[in-house]
């Protein structure tokens, strides 16, 4: 992937790298460096990966959202997938492409759908906790944060709840490769964890079109959708992408910030102590978790020569939308690195904007409530593990992929 090189500051050059793990690792420093880059300009130039924008400030970064014309979702990432999976349907599809597949998976994500799932995942939430509140110390990642997520895929598809291990390897496998590994080998690892997923998908698949129900599968496989070639089902492939996307998306997003709710509020016991007393704090309490750690950095690449923050981006320039120092704007947000539960209003971007804004948005609200809800009514005194601190990592799906804390037992 290439960039046009331009005569720029020296200070608006640099050679930040999102998916340098040294910037999680041992000490997340994300936010300070993206920070960083954001007092050095609106968009910057960085030499990784070819050459690409960083868009850091809340206005500039808004604009490329709402615009798809002009700034392309594909390809959404810097460093290129799993081989053969085509483009994740519809996030890396532009309208009018992209508007009838989005219209096809609102009965996925619709008042009715989100309104029966959540008393299941409140079910789902304190069985896991069920599994090792009595422990009084607990890896939240493999045991919580991580299984919840997977778990309500599969209540929102209508599969077997019981499937849910097979996803737990293979989409850490995907999106970080696996430990000590050589590049090389780490392509080969992500591209055979892509297919055994698209395996699973063809499985469910051929049997919701052979034996068809109520479920929300059948329907979505038995629906006609209004499309660019006219109105018709949609294939099996379009169907494992979709599927694909929604795994992908929906869990590492979740799982960060689940893991990112304990680190902050850990390190704000009296803003802890706040929501314990008042349970009415916990949708703000949402959404301000959202804002201070905003998981995703989508990508986009300029589709002509179009100006932004001062910058000239060429046709065919890629960006990437470093939303987490959206969110701390300090044009946008009042003491913005600080965490306020009770923050109002909080237009935060974690959720992107524009066509593309994300689909699972009111999904994810609910997972994240209800699990504050159920954590701080069973195990509220949790705290971190000194001697095992957390592990994060770094790319355009920022998360955490361990977090050993401790608390005192329940039953």
């Amino acid at each position: 992937m290439t960039t046009t090189e331009q005569a720029l500051p020296d200070e608006l050059v640099v050679d930040f790298d999102i998916y340098d793990q040294t910037l999680a690792q041992p000490v997340d420093n994300v936010q300070q460096r993206v920070g960083e880059l954001a007092d050095k300009g609106p968009v910057v130039y960085s030499t990784a990966h070819g050459g690409h924008w960083i868009v850091t400030r809340y206005k500039e970064i808004h604009e490329v959202l709402r615009d798809p014309e002009t700034f392309s979702s594909y390809p959404n990432n810097l460093v290129t997938g799993p081989g053969g999976m085509g483009k994740f349907i519809p996030i890396e599809l532009d309208p009018p492409e992209h508007t009838g597949y989005r219209l096809a998976m609102q009965p996925l994500f619709s008042p009715n759908r989100m309104k029966a799932l959540t008393e299941q995942i409140r079910s789902l939430i304190n069985e896991l906790i069920d599994e090792f509140a009595a422990a009084g110390e607990v890896e939240f990642i493999s045991a919580f944060a991580h299984e919840l997520p997977t778990r309500v895929f599969l209540a929102l598809m209508d599969w077997p709840l019981d499937d849910a291990p097979l996803f737990t390897d293979a989409t850490d496998t995907v999106l970080m490769g696996k430990p000590g590994l050589s590049e090389e080998e780490n392509q080969q690892a992500q591209v055979a964890a892509g297919f055994e997923m698209f395996g699973y998908f063809h499985k469910m698949v051929q049997e919701r079109r052979e034996n068809p129900g109520d479920d929300i599968t059948s329907t979505l496989i038995h629906t006609e959708v209004e499309l660019e070639d006219g109105k018709r089902l949609l294939t099996d492939e379009e169907l494992y992408r979709m599927f694909f996307l929604l795994l992908i998306a929906g869990l590492h997003t979740v799982q960060g910030s689940l893991a990112w709710s304990i680190i902050h509020l850990v390190n704000n016991p009296d803003q802890r102590a706040a929501l314990i007393e008042d349970e009415s704090l916990i949708p703000s309490a949402v959404e301000e978790i959202l804002r201070i750690e905003a998981a995703v950095i989508p990508g986009r690449c300029a589709t002509r020569d179009v100006e932004l923050g001062g910058v000239r981006i060429k046709k065919g320039d890629q960006l990437i939308l470093t939303l987490c120092s959206a969110n701390r704007d300090a044009d946008e947000f009042d003491d913005a690195d600080e965490l306020q539960l009770d923050r109002h209003p909080n237009r935060h971007l974690s959720f992107g904007g524009g066509p593309h804004r994300c689909l699972g948005s009111h999904l994810a609200r609910v997972e994240l409530s209800l699990a504050l809800e159920e954590i701080h009514r069973r195990i509220p005194d949790y705290d971190l593990n000194a001697e095992d601190p957390p592990i994060l990592h770094a790319s355009q799906v920022r998360g955490c992929m361990r977090l050993p804390i401790t608390f005192t037992p329940t039953t």
